[in-house]
């Protein structure tokens, strides 16, 4: 079963109607910058108002009403194996990795580097391994790779074969999308089995302030026209290209993320559509983008109650952290960031494992550290069960007063149930911590994973679906 999110509201029911009677007002009155001539005729058929010398796409309120209304309410990421399958729906959370960082966290210097296949392949079988991290987005960029065509099929290759969990990831080619579709279907058995079981789901983008770019606007509309999951977020940034209040960001990414919502239904009325938030504030000091900040947890909340008030399930961010270590910094960034965005019930929450220094580098030690602090995110959202069987009142009227419960049936049974698990975390005493190597946080996860990659096995793929590519795809490396 799904945790449960939705504690925490950022706004009241009048903020609601508010934010979202602004968002209307700029879609119909400012409109959306649309590069991308597929998606300027859709929204021409659909009744959008488009003016061809400027670009600019403005949509009644009824359209984006209808846009609202024919996305579909829930849909289903699966993974290959079925008990991986995630349900975004209402305010269900599910939490995993995301990036995609340029660099790792090198497993024996400990130093920065460039990402590789390698490290997208371990990364997945990492994340295979760990139970509170529920899908793998491709978290890392095999710099290995020199064509940018040639990226696409390989990365997903890799991804997919190295976990059974729901794979997601962005397209950064032209024909790299229609090859990993293509491979998709392959490993699915056809174009139909890959759309009753979507074990892979796409990411594209809506670029701040206010505009649809023609790779992104092109590679959407394809999508969608495939009837694949596609996820339109957008990423404005207080101060820069957002207004600086974190109400002006939440109300730009709401409208952004519906101009791409209402793409894809323009292109093919029922696509399933996750609209997104990615976006933080700067540092006003520097001009740089700042991932692990509380604020971008506060607008990631705001922009989750607003996708629960559309019915739409939502992609949305947390557990970053601005730290170029796994420290102490980096704990308190992406547990309190990770709580709150799963508080307000976000349904796909990326980047919240492994993710750190402003979104670019990507460490293994740390995957397997917020593998724990999504363990306890999850039992926060179970909550305190109340039931006369919890409450105990029978049981402590029998032991009495000045006796234990150490050997009663009910606390063997409730032992494990009751508690957040813990898998690195240190919780012996002083004596015995110090007789094991003293080893802090870091040493433990960095030996965790060295455990993992050693003896994890994952779902194999059939060796026959990488011989059926490697003949139809000379550029493919599986």
């Amino acid at each position: 079963m799904p945790s449960k999110g939705g504690q925490y509201k950022a706004f009241s029911d009048t903020d609601v109607k508010k934010i979202n009677d602004a968002v209307m007002i700029l879609l119909e009155k400012g409109g959306i910058k649309v590069f991308s001539a597929t998606g300027r005729e859709a929204f021409k058929k659909a009744g959008a108002l488009v003016d061809e010398s400027t670009y600019i796409v403005k949509m009644p309120r009824g359209l984006v009403e209808d846009a609202i209304s024919s996305a579909p309410h829930s849909i289903t990421l699966c993974g290959r194996d079925p008990k991986h399958d995630i349900v975004l729906e209402g305010s269900n959370v599910y939490m995993g990795t995301g990036g995609t960082a340029i660099n790792v966290l090198d497993l024996d210097s400990g130093r920065r580097r460039p990402s590789t296949c390698a490290d997208v392949r371990n990364m997945a079988r990492v994340v295979d391994a760990c139970d509170w991290v529920h899908f793998f987005l491709i978290n890392v960029y095999p710099n290995d790779i020199k064509n940018n065509e040639e990226v696409d099929i390989n990365r997903f290759y890799d991804a997919i074969s190295n976990t059974s969990k729901h794979v997601m990831g962005g397209v950064y080619g032209s024909r790299g999308v229609g090859e990993v579709i293509d491979m998709a279907e392959t490993i699915a058995g056809g174009p139909g089995k890959l759309r009753s079981r979507p074990f892979v789901s796409f990411i594209t983008l809506m670029i701040s302030p206010f505009k649809i770019d023609d790779h992104y606007g092109e590679f959407t509309c394809h999508i969608a026209k495939k009837g694949l999951p596609v996820v339109v977020p957008t990423e404005p940034l207080c101060g820069l290209t957002s207004p600086i209040t974190l109400a002006g960001n939440v109300v730009m990414h709401t409208a952004e993320t519906l101009s791409g919502v209402v793409l894809t239904q323009v292109v093919n009325k029922g696509a399933p559509v996750i609209c997104g938030s990615v976006g933080s504030i700067a540092d006003m000091r520097t001009m740089g983008h700042l991932s692990g900040c509380i604020e971008r947890a506060m607008i990631n909340a705001g922009c989750s109650q607003m996708a629960q008030h559309y019915r739409i399930p939502y992609y949305s961010t947390a557990g970053m952290t601005d730290s170029k270590a796994v420290d102490c910094q980096a704990g308190y960034e992406s547990g309190m960031g990770s709580l709150l965005v799963a508080l307000s019930g976000a349904n796909f929450i990326h980047d919240a494992a492994g993710l750190m220094e402003f979104d670019l580098t990507a460490s293994y030690e740390k995957v397997v550290v917020d593998n724990e602090i999504l363990a306890r995110t999850h039992r926060v959202l179970r909550g305190i069960e109340v039931t006369d069987d919890t409450i105990a009142l029978d049981l402590m009227l029998e032991v009495g007063p000045g006796n234990d419960y150490l050997g009663q049936e009910h606390t063997v049974r409730f032992m494990r149930s009751e508690f957040a698990p813990t898998t690195i975390s240190d919780r012996e005493p002083r004596e015995r911590w110090e007789a094991d190597g003293s080893k802090d946080t870091f040493a433990r996860a960095h030996e965790a994973v060295l455990r993992i990659l050693k003896e994890h096995t994952v779902l194999p793929l059939s060796s026959k679906i990488a011989m059926a590519l490697r003949a139809k795809y000379p550029h493919f490396r599986g």
